[in-house]
């Protein structure tokens, strides 16, 4: 493991802080006309998406706040409609919360396996801020993940991304010129195209 992708899991936690609060600012970008836009994600409409981020954030604030991922709803009938936007806010929100009271050394429990919480931190934050800026492109706007952010989140993504999880998890990275910034750098390491474009006709920039 090279030092910065070391440093980078062992403060993960606030690492996957910096990246919810990019991407709530993206999520409050959307219009309920925007929930039908393509997205840089093949074959996933952004409504699919915020329900793919409400998921995988709720596993992580269980993980967060309980020390166990499961299955379990978090809400009952008095919250926002799933995969919304208001729920996918919703989501950022009580994360962030469980985050301010995490354990940096405590260790989860993942569908029986244990798991660091830096490991399921340093994962959900490269989720977490790469849908971010899925979510700003299916709305027309170019969002970028912020420099620093973004060259922190490339080296856990270094380590933590492995070929076994192309092309499951993640399409294979595309390439990019010397001169490509960090942001750019990050989401085609996911295996976005960084010039991607919404073709919707609806978008107002």
């Amino acid at each position: 493991m090279n030092e910065r992708a070391r440093d980078g899991l062992l403060g993960a936690v606030p690492l996957l802080e910096r990246a919810t609060g990019y991407t709530l600012g993206s999520l409050n970008l959307i219009t309920a006309g925007a929930l039908g836009h393509p997205t840089p994600c093949p074959d996933w409409e952004l409504g699919a998406l915020l329900e793919h981020m409400d998921d995988s954030m709720a596993a992580l604030y269980k993980a967060a706040d309980t020390g166990l991922v499961d299955p379990t709803p978090l809400y009952g009938g008095s919250a926002p409609a799933a995969g919304t936007a208001a729920m996918v806010r919703e989501r950022a929100h009580q994360l962030l919360g469980a985050l301010t009271r995490a354990d940096g050394s405590a260790v989860v429990s993942v569908a029986g396996c244990p798991l660091t919480i830096r490991i399921v931190a340093g994962a959900g934050a490269i989720e977490v801020a790469v849908h971010g800026w899925d979510v700003a492109r299916a709305c027309g706007h170019d969002r970028p993940v912020p420099p620093r952010l973004a060259e922190e989140l490339l080296q856990v993504a270094t380590l933590l991304i492995t070929e076994a999880d192309r092309p499951a998890r993640f399409a294979p990275p595309l390439p990019l010129p010397d001169r490509a910034g960090p942001s750019e750098r990050l989401v085609a390491f996911t295996g976005r195209d960084p010039g991607w474009r919404t073709a919707a006709r609806s978008v107002r920039r």
